[in-house]
């Protein structure tokens, strides 16, 4: 990796003996592995290992954490993106810790994926590991590729959904998670 950023900063005709550029290969390679593709090496399985049973009532009460801060970065021009998801699951038979559902979201989004696909792994995986009858991930971001590149939409914000079980089928079930999250969904 680092002999690709070399001879890339190479063909942008940029001069290596730049002191500026000089550990640059080596910086990029390091942000690179340890940071934006680290999703890499983990499996939704791992994350989510730690389970704590739950009652009979709370099998019928959404668990809903929204707020949670993510970074990735777009397959098609490897151009960051970050913002805010919201994820939910109506629990099976257990529940995990908060945290693991934001490190699960950080779990795909340290990947190279687009915003869709992260909503819907996440989505997906807490319906796969957890037994969930309804998950959702709902994802905005600001995209790099929209605000920097082409048409240059400086305030643009974008917005993607994903909804496994229940929530896909419950419009009623799906209206009291929106409500939830301040948010009105017809």
């Amino acid at each position: 990796m680092r002999r690709a950023v070399k001879d890339f900063l190479a063909a942008a005709g940029l001069k290596l003996s730049d002191p500026n550029l000089a550990q640059t290969p080596q910086r990029v390679t390091e942000a690179w592995a340890d940071e934006f593709l680290d999703g890499y090496g983990r499996s939704a399985a791992e994350v989510l290992g730690e389970r704590f049973p739950v009652s009979k009532a709370g099998q019928r009460e959404l668990v809903v954490v929204t707020g949670l801060h993510y970074r990735s970065m777009c397959p098609h021009h490897l151009l960051p993106y970050s913002g805010r998801a919201t994820v939910a699951y109506l629990p099976g038979k257990s529940v995990v810790g908060f945290g693991k559902l934001s490190t699960l979201v950080d779990l795909f989004a340290h990947r190279l994926i687009l915003q869709e696909e992260l909503a819907r792994q996440v989505a997906l995986a807490l319906k796969t590991h957890l037994h969930s009858p309804a998950t959702a991930c709902v994802l905005e971001a600001e995209q790099s590729c929209l605000r920097l590149r082409g048409g240059h939409q400086h305030d643009a914000v974008t917005h993607a959904e994903a909804y496994e079980g229940k929530l896909r089928r419950d419009s009623a079930l799906r209206r009291e998670l929106w409500a939830r999250i301040g948010k009105k969904k017809k």
